[in-house]
């Protein structure tokens, strides 16, 4: 079992920035990937940002440029930087560990933090 709690969300300004926090409940970033996605009110859950085991990033175009996924090993920690945030960045952010193993597939969510950009 892995437990994620995630952190760092608020109400800001358009334009403003937000980091968001990941904290893992052991070492798992050598054999999870790890993603942020988000879910505002009536619409799908959608991936934002990912990075792999082995550190390679990825993230959805709208946030391309804006957002930075990045992690900390010692710390079991994964973090998304959040700059020049737009009102439709407003959502519900969830942390996932993601990880396929012999065939059987893995995923822990954390609980979500609220982001709210608006003026």
């Amino acid at each position: 079992q892995v437990q994620l709690v995630e952190s760092g969300g608020g109400l800001v300004q358009p334009g403003g920035s937000l980091r968001l926090s990941c904290a893992a409940s052991r070492n798992i970033f050598s054999i999870y990937a790890m993603g942020w996605y988000r879910q505002a009110p009536g619409k799908q859950r959608e991936k934002v940002a990912t990075i792999t085991s082995s550190g390679r990033t990825n993230s959805t175009d709208s946030v391309k440029g804006r957002f930075t996924i990045s992690r900390d090993n010692a710390k079991n920690t994964v973090y998304l930087q959040m700059n020049s945030l737009k009102p439709e960045d407003t959502a519900v952010y969830y942390c996932n560990a993601h990880r396929t193993f012999l065939g059987s597939t893995y995923d822990y969510w954390g609980q979500g933090t609220q982001v709210t950009v608006s003026s």
